[in-house]
């Protein structure tokens, strides 16, 4: 219960902040808010492709004693039967909390891990993250992440089709 306090109080913050601090954000230098993994090329199994998460910034600061270093909070839906990419957080810690139904998570090295709303994980800078869905194919799953990352490096860096 403290923990689902907490980060909505993070959440809050964060929107509350954002409305304070659009210079930092990511859409006042007309950078994109909205990061979506490429559409699949057509072919005969597209039906059977999962649909992709969207992350979606929420609030986006320099960290002021932590010179280099900038704080970023996210929204990412998950929409019903919905799974990421493999990908990389490059020298980002991040922190991850479940606002919303279950999702499965695995990060090399580590075995698969479900997690259920109000349950969190992090990863270490340079993790690479396997998998990630969605495990329900009816009801969304959303996740409040933070990145603690270098200044201007990308949020999200996925792996190379093949």
């Amino acid at each position: 219960m403290i923990g689902m306090r907490i980060a909505s109080g993070l959440l809050v913050a964060g929107m509350t902040a954002t409305a304070t601090a659009t210079a930092c954000s990511p859409a006042a230098d007309g950078a994109t808010s909205t990061v979506q993994a490429p559409p699949a090329a057509p072919t005969a199994t597209a039906a059977s492709q999962h649909p992709s998460e969207t992350l979606s910034p929420v609030f986006e600061q320099p960290l002021p004693n932590v010179k280099g270093k900038t704080f970023t909070s996210a929204i990412v839906d998950f929409p019903p039967n919905a799974r990421a990419v493999a990908h990389r957080h490059g020298a980002a810690f991040v922190y991850a909390y479940v606002l919303e139904g279950t999702v499965r998570s695995q990060l090399a090295g580590e075995p698969v891990r479900t997690y259920h709303q109000g349950q969190n994980w992090v990863e270490q800078p340079g993790a690479h993250h396997l998998l990630t869905e969605n495990t329900s194919r009816t009801k969304r799953a959303k996740l409040l992440v933070i990145f603690i990352s270098n200044t201007g490096d990308k949020l999200k860096i996925e792996d190379p089709p093949g």
